[in-house]
């Protein structure tokens, strides 16, 4: 009986999707697969999930008197001010009032200078603002103001952290105008995304005073442990500030080179 040849299994001449070794190194949403022309079910059950996510991070109103306590826990002063935004409806409806002080808060601010028996200029003044996520604030400005406190110059005047409610970027501005603060430091909710609702930004201006434009800042983007490492971050933010004191300037002109320098600093230790 003639021996019949070997067929070798369909399977065995299948190669792995890419895709798939790709998507262990993103939350991306890629090689989601399909169902006939769909998607597979679990990918729209995950889609909706994440949607609904970010629709609550951006409603979420931020817990102001946890957050004091949590940083008053680490030895920082703190003081609370809010926006012209009432409320968080009128804060998604009205960006310019998130933009702005409440009269209230600016006279808070104003007297709390006023009152002051440091004469030095602030430094760097920390603001605090709930932005778009205040899922974000809540998670990570704690942990970030412990990895800032090792990092910051021990000669620089640090202010009180200011923790602003229904707050925009711009709010910054005004409140260290009003501090009378060489630079200001925004942390902030940045806006939610499919893949990361609590991501917190970083905004750099020096000289604030009402007025500015984005241009006149510099941004560190998505602070989180499955983003910039807080340590990383603090570090990041230390380095600008330290060359926008030495500049006197921040924004486009104003370069982030603190990986060349790292690189740099490793190498000559090999």
């Amino acid at each position: 009986m003639p021996k019949l040849p070997h067929i070798t299994p369909l399977l065995a001449h299948q190669s792995v999707d890419p895709w798939t070794q790709l998507k262990t190194f993103t939350r991306a949403r890629i090689a989601l697969g399909r169902v006939g022309s769909s998607l597979p079910t679990s990918e729209v059950l995950d889609f909706g999930l994440a949607h609904a996510m970010a629709r609550d991070a951006v409603h979420l109103a931020l817990d102001t008197a946890a957050l004091e306590a949590d940083i008053q826990a680490q030895q920082w002063l703190t003081v609370q001010v809010k926006s012209m935004a009432p409320d968080r409806a009128s804060y998604l409806l009205r960006p310019d009032w998130g933009r702005k002080l409440h009269e209230d808060s600016l006279s808070k601010l104003q007297h709390l200078y006023a009152t002051s028996s440091q004469t030095k200029p602030i430094d760097l003044l920390i603001v605090v603002g709930d932005g778009l996520s205040s899922l974000a604030v809540s998670r990570h400005v704690v942990p970030l103001l412990a990895a800032l406190r090792k990092c910051i110059p021990e000669q620089w005047h640090i202010g009180p952290v200011v923790i602003a409610s229904q707050a925009r970027v711009a709010i910054g501005d005004e409140i260290g105008q009003a501090l009378n603060a060489r630079m200001v430091a925004m942390l902030i909710g940045e806006r939610p995304g499919l893949s990361s609702p609590d991501s917190l930004g970083i905004y750099l201006t020096y000289q604030p005073k009402l007025g500015l434009s984005d241009a006149g800042r510099n941004c560190i983007s998505n602070v989180r442990p499955e983003g910039l490492q807080y340590a990383r971050a603090a570090t990041k933010l230390i380095w600008l500030a330290k060359e926008a004191m030495r500049l006197k300037l921040t924004g486009v002109s104003l370069k982030d080179e603190s990986d060349i320098q790292e690189i740099g600093q490793q190498a000559r230790l090999k």
